[in-house]
This record gives structure tokens, C-alpha cells and sequence, in this order.
């Protein structure tokens, strides 16, 4: 059996770093985890290629070596995703769907020859099974959650590393709280299942053999859903294995807000190599987050909470929303001055989405209040319902708050606050490569002689390298992130989105 793996083409969005990526020669964030997990599903007898349309583009050769394509994608790849079906028709390879996209929306993909839904790990065996006895279903489903300390190493053979700016390893699926809009607990359930540590340091040992040295994204939905397990086995067995290997990965990962309440979790996290942690923010407004159940965020300093995490040498990266029923006509301005504040460089703001599924999308469809499905991508001003406030006051709103936190002035003086509050682990230092040099000459073309706001880089250049040089390379880098943040809020500033009230039934 020759089976093809298709990953499906993100669009260009604050998450691709698509323009970021330019400046260190690589062509995509991070690997596709799941196919490469699925791929050492199946049976070691089968041919495997693998083509992440991210990377590379995928060949009508491709399609017509397969036996079958299997295709997972993020509801942000829908469109993508219907062109590989297109063209996989047209060219008469049978097809294999799986994924976050198609659990809720599979109905919307008439073309598809099979699909196996929910944790591969409970339908894929069945589905193999079916398959070769020349019986395979059309469909495929369960909400039953598996033991992952059953699922194998992913199949790193299939990709070329050089391609990627970060490997990525999961550890735990699901996440212990229950927000409103947030559809992981559909995804991967509410109680957190987590990977041993055997397990854990042979998925490290296995980018390590593969040669890779850099950055780990650990893509777990909350990585401090069981803080005592990681307390207590996992964090103390990988600084133990990242001391013995001389410190070949940096990771990053998400967590919950309540993180800044346990000092010893922050600091084992940084003893064992972390130095980013995504968190949800979503808003400063206390009424909004109790509408949304936000409760590990509600009743604290948020401001307070974000720096303390910072002290503790990680940065934090954080997700922002607008949008909310609650949020006043101030949440547009109270959101700036939060971000600004807080130092949250990398602040991914977003207006709110009901994903099919999700208490939100239940509460809005009783409400007689959803228009269409949504695209997957919160940035992209588009709403699948309709919002409490006057729709041109939120977009035009969301937009303001785009436009000002990533123009030059603000977005560098970000930078500067979150420098200041940062203290990074003392004698380890990430690895200097080739294409860390061309990217750090880069950046003097690209946004101290061609950007328009290069007085601003050049500050920021000249004061971090004589006051303080520990954090200068750091400093290049969000200097890079913001040159991509600006080329992707230029687009969506232009973008004319209709009000979905327009088009409510």
C-alpha cells in the first residue's frame, strides 16, 4: 500500500511568520505533528511520503503514486484542504480525512472517501483493519479519549528538519478548564491526559538522533493541566537528560495564567529549557471574562501576573480578544493600555468566533444570533455572529487596536518593558548557526535602512547592546517578529468585511 500524507496550506496569517521566516531561510513554523504521528500508526510494511504544502508544493505525481491520501488540517486550512480533494478526484486517488477541520464540519466535504474523526488512536486501527479486508466504512467516530502513553514516537523521517524553524513534541491532551468559546475540551477532553516521562524524554532523544539543535514547541493545549506530575517527574527527568546532552533544545509552550501562582513550577520550566509560554489573556475586562467563564484569570492582577512570569525568565507571548457581549466601547482603548503595559511583545489580538460545538456556539444559536461558520482565523475581521456592539464600532475598533501596538513607536517600546522585566537563566545560551548571522544582517537592511520606522529599531539596537548585551540577540529577534506583525496588520487594516447581520437568516 503506497499512502501519501497531505498537509494542507495555512494562509497568511500572524501565526505563519511567513515574512519572519524570511530572515533565517526557513519555510515554515513548525512540522505537521499529527500526519507525522499518524504515519507511525500505520503499517511499517506501507510506503509513507509525506508533503506539507507549507514546504512544498504537492505534485500531481505525488497524488498519483498514492494508493490513498490522508489529509489533516485546522479549520484555517478549509480552503486548502477542498483543492487537494479537487485535485485527488480529478486524478482518481482515494481519500482519507482526519483532524480538528472535519469533526465538526466533515458533512461540508462531500468529496472525501473516508473519514476517520476523533483521536486516531481509537478510530485509525479500525479504519486499517476495514481496509484491508477490502471493507472500509465511510465514516469513522468516537469520543472515547485514549491512554497516550500508547501513541508512537512520530515518524521524523519523513520531513527534512532544515525546512522548520522548530520542531514540535506533544505531551497532554486536553485542558482542566471550561472557557465559553474554546473548543479543546470537544477536541481532547476536559481532564488532562498526559504522556509518561520515559515516554516524554524518548520523543526528545528522537529529534536528537535526527540531528536537530533549536527550538521545541510543546503544543499541549495547557501544559500545567497536571502541575504535580510535572513537578515531580517530568520537568526534573529533562533537565536531568538536556544537562547530559549539553543543552541541545530551547522549548516553548502554552499554560493558564495561574502559572505566575506556582514559583517552583516557573522555575523548574526554566531550568528545563523554557524560556516561552503562550497564554491566554483574552481581555482586561473583569464582566467579560466572567461571561466567557474565563475563571483562572478572573479576580487578579493580570498585569502583575504576566510580569511575574517574566521575572522568572520566560517570556510571555499572550492571546487577546474583542467582541465579548460584555465589553464596553472603552475595551478598545483598555486593551492597548493593557498590552502596552504588561510588555506582552507578541500580543495576538483577536475578535471572538463560535466554534461549532463550543457552549459559546450553543448559546449564540439559542439566541438565533450565528450567520456562518467561521474561518478559523480570529484576525481575519471576519465574526460568525452577530455581536451585541454596533458592528462598525468593533471592526473599526479591533482594527485601531491592531494598528497601533504594532506601528514602530509602540511595538518597540513593548519590547523595551518586556526587556526590563525579563531575567533569563544565567550561563546557557541558545546556539549561534549560520543563519542567525545572515538574519541579524537582515534585519539591518530590512528594518534599520528600508523600514520606515528604523529610528525606532536603531534605539532599540544601540540600547540593548550597551545596557544590555545578555538580551541583544533576543531583541533582533522581536525586532523580526514585528517587521511580519506589520506586513500582516497592513493586510487586514485594507480588508472591507460585511456585517453579519447582513447575511443572518
Amino acid at each position: 500500500m503506497k499512502i501519501l500524507l497531505v498537509y494542507p496550506q495555512y494562509p497568511d496569517t500572524f501565526w505563519s511568520f511567513k515574512h519572519a521566516l524570511k530572515f533565517i531561510s526557513k519555510k515554515a513554523a513548525f512540522p505537521p505533528l499529527g500526519l507525522l504521528t499518524v504515519a507511525a500508526m500505520l503499517p511499517e510494511e506501507w510506503e509513507k511520503k509525506l508533503v506539507d504544502m507549507n514546504v512544498t508544493a504537492l505534485a500531481d505525481a505525488d497524488i498519483e503514486w498514492a494508493d490513498y491520501v490522508f489529509i489533516s488540517a485546522m479549520v484555517v486550512q478549509r480552503d486548502s484542504v477542498k483543492e487537494v480533494i479537487a485535485r485527488c478526484q480529478k486524478l482518481d486517488t482515494k481519500t482519507v480525512a482526519g483532524g480538528p477541520l472535519f469533526i465538526t464540519e466533515y458533512r461540508e466535504f462531500a468529496g472525501m472517501d473516508h473519514f476517520v474523526l476523533g483521536e486516531a488512536e481509537i478510530t485509525l486501527p479500525s479504519f486499517l483493519e476495514d481496509l484491508e479486508k477490502g471493507e472500509a466504512h465511510h465514516l469513522y467516530a468516537s469520543n472515547q479519549r485514549p491512554d497516550i502513553t500508547e501513541t508512537p514516537l512520530p515518524l521524523w523521517s519523513l520531513i527534512n528538519m532544515k525546512n522548520y524553524s522548530s520542531m514540535n513534541v506533544q505531551y497532554s491532551r486536553g485542558c482542566p478548564f471550561n472557557c465559553e468559546f474554546c473548543d479543546i475540551i470537544i477536541l481532547n477532553g476536559h481532564k488532562p491526559r498526559t504522556k509518561d516521562k520515559a515516554q516524554m524524554l524518548a520523543e526528545l532523544e528522537a529529534l536528537y538522533r535526527q540531528g536537530w539543535r533549536g527550538g521545541v514547541f510543546i503544543v499541549d493545549d495547557n501544559f500545567i493541566g497536571n502541575k504535580k506530575k510535572l513537578k515531580s517527574e517530568i520537568l526534573p527527568a529533562i533537565i536531568e537528560w538536556r544537562k547530559r546532552k549539553k543543552y541541545p533544545f530551547v522549548l516553548s509552550t502554552e499554560a493558564s495564567i495561574n502559572l505566575a501562582d506556582d514559583e517552583e513550577l516557573m522555575r523548574l520550566m526554566v531550568d528545563a529549557g523554557f524560556n516561552t509560554v503562550f497564554i491566554g489573556i483574552e481581555t482586561p475586562n473583569e464582566e467579560s471574562l466572567e461571561e466567557c467563564a474565563k475563571s483562572q484569570n478572573q479576580n487578579r492582577d493580570l498585569v502583575a501576573s504576566v510580569k511575574k512570569i517574566q521575572n522568572y525568565g520566560l517570556e510571555v507571548q499572550g492571546g487577546f480578544i474583542v467582541g465579548f457581549d460584555s465589553d464596553p466601547l472603552s475595551i478598545f482603548k483598555s486593551q492597548i493600555s493593557f498590552i502596552q503595559k504588561s510588555g506582552i511583545v507578541t500580543a495576538m489580538v483577536g475578535l471572538l468566533n463560535a466554534p461549532p460545538g463550543t457552549k459559546l456556539y450553543r448559546r449564540l444559536e439559542k439566541e438565533n444570533r450565528l450567520t456562518k461558520a467561521p474561518t478559523g482565523n480570529n484576525t481575519d475581521c471576519s465574526l460568525n455572529f452577530i455581536p451585541k456592539m454596533n458592528y462598525e464600532t468593533l471592526i473599526n475598533g479591533y482594527k485601531h487596536i491592531l494598528n497601533t501596538i504594532y506601528s514602530p513607536g509602540p511595538y518597540y517600546e513593548r519590547v523595551k518593558t518586556f526587556l526590563r522585566e525579563y531575567k533569563p537563566q544565567v550561563g546557557i545560551a541558545s546556539r549561534l548557526e549560520f543563519y542567525h548571522i545572515k538574519a541579524f544582517f537582515k534585519s539591518i537592511w530590512f528594518l534599520g535602512i528600508r523600514e520606515k520606522g528604523r529610528r525606532y529599531y536603531w534605539k532599540l539596537f544601540l540600547s540593548t547592546l550597551l545596557k544590555q548585551p545578555r538580551k541583544f540577540p533576543l531583541s533582533i529577534s522581536l525586532s523580526v517578529y514585528g517587521h511580519h506583525f506589520r506586513k500582516i496588520v497592513e493586510k487586514y487594516i485594507a480588508l472591507a468585511v460585511e456585517d453579519p447581520a447582513s447575511s443572518a437568516n
